[in-house]
């Protein structure tokens, strides 16, 4: 008799699995392109190797996401530099009948471009030996010929399932935007446990770090692959057994897929697969929610940066660390703090604090008793010294005084930190330039000038502003 898990499946996966047709239709596109890119390479005596990889390759793609990825196996001769220049020129050459051209970055430059509806990426790699690795992308081609010679047609749609799961949740795509799993990864953890329900009752049931070795690479050599690999979550990679394919994920989304796996298996329903639509408040309502929250919520906006989305997102997430660090140092209590783009004209960094405004004094520690030339400097300089408030005096063991703070309001921090683009402050190059440039920042409901103005933002700050997932109410 099927149970209710298995039923929910088989109705998910006739909304995911794509039709005839929509083969027929990635299929017809994936050949043309192919072929022109053939063209390009003959055009500049290029000998190449031009295959379709990826989830289309393997036939794991999803109905709304074909994910078309077609490589370029260049030869090793060709040096680093020359291999994103060479890529993008061939690439180009193919796509002039795109109507969108994207370029991105992953460890060298390639192109995404839009056709006939469908996003097919364009990457180059060198052609090597498993081993001889030049760049990342290389392993790409034996990754696709691994999954096809170990997945079955059964597990083919597992995957779908697990793909759809997570993409809904939040956690699918190993872009810097993202930090979740890659479908190489989905298709791994599917050989691992066999279908998408034992993988979402594995991670349901996590409690220490997930260690898969499907090659059996570390077999009786534990302790090699705790000193190589120090991830919560550690997938040997089956062609490269010095990587761990599960290295992008960052902790929060791992935790995120463990608690929405826990969550579908007390109640097990079509929505942890299909995100509801989101209703977003209105600006009255999004100002009330503010109020009731009692905090400080202070947002950095700045303009849009010309640059790919992976460089923007790792600038993007890198300035958020250091600006955190710069308000806790300054004793700014930060509740939560994100980062919000739209990847063309506005970014806006996010700190919730509980409060904007600090005490006039803080408290400075001194040197313990037990270090009695330290004492004895410590003394020297705040003894007599005349921005001492109170003390020195000895609290466990420790001198200490109370001075005067140099910033007490959050904002005015930020605005003396950030007048000169913030670089002293640990803020990357690009998103220093742009703060140097201009920039604004609105605190609590102040933010409805842009609320009112941009619909993705809209929905990105209610969801911030909420705190709740979708799938605790699924």
């Amino acid at each position: 008799m099927q149970t209710k898990l298995e039923a929910l499946s088989l109705q998910v996966l006739k909304k995911v699995t794509p039709t005839s047709e929509e083969y027929s239709k990635v299929e017809a596109l994936s050949r043309k392109i192919e072929q022109k890119i053939l063209n390009a390479c003959q055009q500049q005596n290029i000998n190449a190797v031009v295959r379709v990889e990826g989830s289309v390759a393997k036939d794991t793609w999803l109905k709304e996401n074909p994910d078309i990825d077609i490589f370029m196996r260049l030869p090793v001769a060709i040096s680093r530099k020359e291999l994103g220049e060479i890529g993008l020129k061939i690439a180009r050459t193919a796509a002039q009948e795109a109507t969108e051209i994207i370029e991105r970055f992953a460890e060298h430059p390639y192109l995404e471009i839009i056709i006939n509806g469908l996003r097919v990426d364009i990457v180059p790699c060198y052609d090597v030996k498993p081993g001889e690795w030049q760049s990342a992308t290389d392993r790409t081609p034996y990754h696709t010929d691994y999954i096809r010679q170990h997945l079955t047609s059964k597990m083919r749609g597992e995957v779908r399932l697990l793909k759809q799961f997570m993409q809904s949740i939040g956690v699918y795509g190993a872009e810097i935007k993202i930090g979740g799993f890659s479908g190489y990864l989905c298709e791994l953890l599917i050989l691992t446990y066999g279908s998408f329900i034992r993988t979402v009752q594995a991670f349901a049931n996590y409690t220490k770090r997930v260690i898969i070795d499907l090659e059996h690479y570390f077999l009786d050599k534990e302790n090699e692959l705790e000193h190589l690999f120090s991830d919560p979550l550690v997938i040997v990679d089956p062609v490269d057994k010095n990587r761990n394919v599960a290295s992008a994920v960052q902790t929060e989304k791992l935790y995120n897929f463990i608690g929405a796996s826990r969550a579908f298996l007390q109640n097990p329903s079509e929505p942890f697969f299909f995100t509801p639509k989101q209703l977003t408040l209105t600006t009255e309502k999004m100002k009330q929610q503010i109020d009731s929250h009692g905090s400080a919520i202070l947002f950095l906006v700045i303009n849009g940066i010309q640059t790919v989305p992976d460089v923007l997102w790792g600038q993007l997430y890198r300035s958020k660390r250091s600006l955190c660090k710069l308000l806790e140092h300054n004793d700014y209590k930060v509740l939560r703090d994100t980062v919000w783009s739209n990847e063309k004209t506005l970014n806006i960094f996010v700190f919730e604090l509980e409060q904007q405004v600090v005490a006039n004094i803080k408290k400075h520690l001194g040197p313990p008793l037990e270090r009695p030339i330290e004492c004895a400097s410590f003394l020297a300089k705040y003894t007599k010294n005349k921005q001492v408030i109170t003390g020195p005096y000895i609290e466990e063991g420790k001198w200490i005084v109370e001075i005067p703070r140099k910033n007490t309001d959050a904002t005015a921090l930020l605005k003396e930190k950030l007048a000169d683009g913030g670089k002293n402050a640990g803020v990357s190059e690009l998103i220093a330039k742009a703060f140097k440039e201009d920039f604004s920042i609105f605190v609590n409901s102040e933010i409805a000038k842009v609320y009112d103005k941009d619909g993705d933002f809209r929905v990105f700050l209610t969801n911030f502003l909420s705190g709740k997932t979708f799938w605790l109410e699924a």
